[in-house]
């Protein structure tokens, strides 16, 4: 077959994408909701991608997995070479176990590449043959194209794919096979615009219409996507997970597909990583939220998980580096399951499959209790009961009694995100996904408009430790405790009924605020550090009613850091008394924090001129310092106070440096890369402001390297300006007034 001389396929596209605009096929009113309730969900709507490998008994532990997990329909990679190799036993066993089996045809790199000579459509065609021939009454569903927008990853041309799909749909539909495709890889809309409209005219569509529905970028599957149209347009355009599925949807119907489906997604969890430390666990989360969504946005016929067994984005680890990870991306091509069988192991997301396949599959989605404004609770209903999934985006909290009436409450099993029973004090709903569940007949009364709690932040995944609500005689709060005996020990010991700010003599810091030591009622030995706002500038007094109270600000600017690994003193509580006028009866209590310096005192002593601190030299500290700061940023933390002092360091017997931040009010966090450069220079200013010129300039030339960049013309306006800052401060400023107010006294 010869290809036919094409207009350049991407002006194509965009004319064919201009002409679908221009008839409105893109609106489609409020596509970032949820529609109308009451679609049945298939009982085989969640899927998972398989592979196996040379060793037999690898097949006999997927097939384990996937009854473990409840998986009934699986897809498959298949190429050239596989129907005399392991792929060709796995796929017979799959078959043996019945499942319902998508056989996802892949042509080499090389001869999608080249479809456009005789030979290699003959090999394509022979191979497409041969496997239908085979196991084509046994399997469901046939999908052609990978990733075909991808061409490194795919080889193909969108018209040496048109080739490609043309003898694949002549092979296919004449076996009365289900023929999904073209697989577009993520949202791009473009693509499936033009290719539908293109097989349409062909009379070649496929059965179902499939796109890779990523939203990995966007980082929670609820954000609306920042890189479609930039951060200034997000909350205008509203693409969301919901929007994006329910428009390729719309795509399908309008050009003649009554199905569409997502054929590979998923969370890899170095990504993760890059900004929150617990991957594994936020991949878990991801899942399920993820897919309930979909589950309920009635916009997909099926969807599935990527890899089964991978170690950068599988349910399973395969006990290999990402060192280890081949050429070709595992989207366009899962050949294999990788490693020793001996290494294999669950991630938290396995776990968290189960449920999830438990509840939604051949459910109904009965209503939306809550979608969107950082809370989503989705109702479904099933032949043993009904359920509601609920959650919060990444660190918010709603509570369960403020949402739910309490014979609801009580009625309700909960489970958390990994079907295991939750206390029956469980009184949160967070960021990794709980079931609350009810027999059929019972009754659930909600509040007409549930919502999180007002800007109260919380990290679910601290290890053996549990958040205690505190509501009583006027005061909110939280205890991060053990269990509920410790969070009872804490409530009683430090309540803030008992709490009250020393004089100057007995406090550790006595200005604005009061800092001063208590004794840890869990350890004797141990000490905790109480903060206490007790003065108020009028400025301030007017500004912050408007803020949370200082304590919330500090324990939300803590666990921030938390989530985002990155080293401050542990919080134990905070405490707030409601309506309070002063600003100043509230309380934020943590651990001390047991340091040997500060970076302001290195800093310091290089300034006076000090070749080494405690055995460092200024390189050693430069660098561990920088990295750290990059870390951070690179965690998207703006600390705003940023100062010396407020920077501890730990040293150990090789001289590595540990870091904890404290005085964390006024931290803030972005939600989405790249993090501003006014930002980071913000910070470091005040890092560096007592070292010396040649300092900053070494320090910043190695933090700036990290980025690629050099202490340039911007920097150093930086640090001009707030120098020039300081120094008005210090003369004409509060503290300038201060000291000439003092220096009037000591005359007279």
């Amino acid at each position: 077959m010869k290809i036919k001389k094409h207009a350049p396929f991407i002006r194509k596209m965009l004319f064919d994408t201009f002409l679908y605009m221009a008839k409105g096929g893109f609106y489609l009113r409020k596509a970032h909701c949820l529609p109308a309730s009451g679609h049945i969900i298939p009982d085989d709507f969640l899927g998972v991608c398989v592979a196996s490998n040379a060793n037999p008994e690898t097949d006999s532990y997927v097939v384990n997995q996937l009854q473990t997990l409840g998986i009934k329909r699986v897809r498959l990679d298949f190429t050239y070479g596989d129907l005399d190799g392991f792929n060709a036993r796995f796929l017979q066993r799959l078959i043996s176990e019945n499942f319902a089996i998508t056989l996802h045809l892949v042509a080499p790199f090389d001869t999608a590449k080249n479809m456009h000579s005789q030979h290699d459509q003959m090999r394509w065609q022979q191979f497409l043959t041969t496997v239908l021939d085979r196991f084509g009454a046994s399997i469901q569903q046939i999908e052609i194209g990978n990733t075909i927008n991808r061409k490194r990853w795919s080889g193909y041309s969108i018209t040496r794919f048109l080739v490609a799909w043309d003898i694949a749909y002549q092979t296919v539909k004449s076996r009365n096979v289900t023929l999904l495709g073209p697989n577009i890889q993520d949202f791009e809309p473009m693509y499936n615009i033009s290719l539908l409209k293109t097989l349409q005219a062909k009379n070649q569509l496929p059965d179902v219409h499939t796109d890779n529905l990523f939203v990995e970028r966007a980082i929670e599957p609820e954000r609306y996507d920042h890189r479609i149209f930039k951060y200034q347009w997000t909350r205008i355009f509203k693409y969301n997970l919901i929007k994006k599925a329910r428009l390729l949807q719309k795509i399908g119907h309008d050009f003649g597909v009554q199905q569409t489906a997502s054929s590979a997604a998923f969370w890899a969890i170095y990504r993760i990583k890059r900004i929150l430390p617990d991957g594994e666990q936020k991949q878990a989360d991801y899942l399920v939220r993820y897919f309930t969504l979909l589950a309920a946005s009635d916009a997909l016929h099926q969807a599935n998980w990527g890899a089964l067994i991978c170690h950068r984005e599988g349910l399973i680890n395969d006990g290999l580096s990402n060192a280890d990870y081949p050429d070709l991306e595992r989207i366009a091509h899962y050949q294999s399951a990788d490693g020793e069988l001996s290494e294999y192991s669950h991630y938290p997301s396995f776990s968290a499959m189960q449920p999830l396949l438990k509840y939604i599959s051949g459910a109904r989605y009965q209503t939306t209790i809550a979608n969107g404004s950082h809370l989503e609770i989705h109702h479904f209903t099933h032949a043993n009961g009904q359920c509601h999934i609920a959650w919060t985006t990444n660190g918010k909290v709603a509570y369960l009694a403020d949402i739910y009436s309490e014979e609801s409450l009580k009625s309700a099993k909960k489970l958390n995100r990994d079907g295991k029973s939750l206390e029956k004090n469980a009184a949160f709903i967070c960021e990794s996904p709980i079931y609350l569940c009810w027999e059929a007949d019972a009754t659930i009364a909600v509040v007409a408009q549930p919502c999180v709690a007002d800007n109260v932040v919380i990290h679910p995944h601290i290890q053996d430790l549990q958040y205690f609500r505190l509501n009583e005689n006027g005061w909110l709060g939280l205890v991060l405790a053990k269990d509920v005996n410790e969070a009872e020990q804490l409530m009683y010991a430090l309540h803030p009924d008992k709490l009250s700010a020393p004089d100057k003599a007995h406090a550790l810091r006595h200005a604005r605020n009061a800092i001063w030591a208590i004794e840890d009622p869990r350890n004797t030995d141990a000490k905790l550090t109480v903060k206490q706002p007790i003065k108020m500038y009028p400025h301030k007094a007017f500004l912050d009613r408007f803020k949370p109270s200082k304590a919330k600000r500090s324990w939300n600017g803590a666990i921030e850091l938390l989530r985002r690994g990155i080293g401050t003193a542990q919080p134990i509580a905070y405490f707030e008394k409601v309506g309070d006028k002063t600003l100043k009866q509230n309380f934020y209590i943590c651990e001390h924090v047991k340091a040997d310096f500060s970076i302001g005192e290195i800093f310091a002593a290089f300034a006076r001129g000090e070749p080494t601190y405690h055995g460092l030299t200024p390189e050693e500290v430069y660098k561990q310092f920088a990295q750290f700061c990059q870390n951070m940023h690179g965690r998207l933390i703006f600390f705003r106070d940023f100062s010396g002092g407020n920077i501890l360091v730990k040293q150990d017997e090789n001289k590595q440096l540990s870091f904890s931040l404290i005085d964390t009010a006024r931290l803030r966090t972005i939600d989405a890369p790249p993090f501003p450069m006014q930002y980071r220079l913000a910070d470091l200013v005040r890092a560096c402001h007592k070292l010396h010129k040649a300092g900053r300039e070494r320090f910043m030339q190695i933090y700036l390297g990290l980025n690629g960049k050099q202490f340039g013309r911007q920097a150093r306006l930086a640090f001009f300006l707030y120098d020039c800052k300081v120094k008005l401060k210090r003369t004409i400023g509060r503290k300038g007034i201060k000291k000439l107010i003092k220096h009037i006294k000591g005359i007279s």
